[in-house]
């Protein structure tokens, strides 16, 4: 890959924090569809998304500047990110601080779409149009170091394929896709002129940690769940690659590239494992490496064990990201940097997973 020697790194999981500046980039026609925010007065730092008259889409706490500093401080890494670099604000901002974590380009995936935001074309098509114009201001202004995934209307797929010249135009890499798009699974053949319009437009597919499915997460949500975020959009990640692996469409789309982002790579093992099994009993072609074959990717966190994972999948199949922008579980700013020093991982295979991978997978 000879354009990848221009790079020392690439974040492959940075994320934007929608604002009201993103509604901005509607169309005049379509501001009375503008989403607002609705602030908890006794919890001032939780603040809601309020779209077509409900609450939707996703909106993280915005933690003021002293609690970063302490979650900095417990962790043992700087973990401060300033608001106008998480929300675009100011953009010389945040390419000064990827200067400081050593990263030439941060893949931005957006925050809102990992809940469902709305079932309506009509919203859906205004929201992903604004979003888009936003990024793609973002990309020019950044001099092409802000790349991003763009998010279709996928309630309306003849849109979300017309959109894919423009996105493409203007700097993004991959479009969105969730394991659960409403009450259909990824696998859907209601997707597939989705998959074939990426493929020609070579997009590549992102699947991030995510799911649309609301009665899915309203009953996990009802249970009692310590664990987060894993049951409600980790899992259904993990089950999607499952169930792609298994399915024709790899077949179907052979340039087509997956990336299934935030979701950690220490799980691979056990996915491979799981579908040859169930491949082979049933008599079906399975190849030798799944993830090299059909072109999926995942991203790592640094605490995964690489030589595990590399032993069944190899080395080139493997991204890295910081989940930049967030303050959960996956993040972790000094990511690049981290895995720079990692001793148990060979300066070759740092270079893949640091940069030749994701210059792979979202065709850079």
């Amino acid at each position: 890959m000879t354009t990848a020697v221009k790079y020392q790194a690439i974040d492959a999981d940075a994320h934007v924090i929608e604002s009201e500046q993103t509604w901005d980039y509607l169309d005049e026609a379509d501001q009375h569809l503008r989403p607002y925010l609705f602030t908890n007065p006794e919890r001032p730092a939780s603040r809601y998304w309020v779209i077509d008259g409900r609450i939707a889409g996703l909106r993280p706490a915005s933690p003021v500047e002293r609690e970063l500093k302490a979650m900095s401080e417990r962790a043992g890494r700087d973990l401060v990110t300033a608001e106008e670099a998480r929300s675009l604000d100011d953009i010389s901002l945040r390419l000064a601080h990827m200067d400081r974590l050593g990263v030439d380009i941060q893949i931005l995936h957006n925050t809102l779409w990992i809940r469902d935001v709305t079932q309506r074309p009509e919203m859906d098509r205004a929201l992903c149009k604004a979003w888009n114009r936003w990024m793609a201001e973002a990309w020019k202004k950044s001099d092409g170091r802000l790349r991003w995934a763009a998010v279709l209307p996928l309630t309306d797929l003849d849109a979300a394929i017309d959109m894919m010249p423009w996105v493409k135009e203007n700097g993004a890499v991959g479009v969105v896709m969730k394991p659960f798009e409403g009450h259909r699974f990824m696998t859907d053949p209601y997707f597939f002129p989705y998959f074939e319009a990426a493929q020609e437009h070579d997009l590549s597919m992102t699947i991030h940690i995510a799911n649309a499915n609301e009665a899915y997460v309203s009953a996990i949500a009802s249970a009692y769940d310590p664990s987060g975020g894993l049951p409600t959009f980790r899992m259904p990640t993990i089950h999607a690659c499952n169930g792609l692996i298994l399915s024709d469409i790899p077949k179907r789309y052979p340039e087509l590239r997956w990336g299934f982002i935030e979701s950690s790579c220490q799980w691979v093992p056990w996915i491979i494992h799981e579908t040859s099994r169930r491949a082979k009993q049933s008599g079906w072609y399975y190849p030798d490496n799944p993830f090299k074959e059909y072109n999926i990717y995942v991203s790592a966190q640094t605490d995964d064990d690489f030589q595990y994972v590399f032993d069944y999948v190899g080395d080139e199949n493997i991204v890295i990201g910081t989940d930049y922008g967030h303050t959960d579980t996956s993040s972790e700013v000094d990511a690049i940097e981290t895995f720079r020093n990692l001793t148990t991982v060979s300066e070759e295979s740092k270079r893949k997973v640091l940069v030749d991978n994701s210059v792979a997978l979202y065709g850079l």
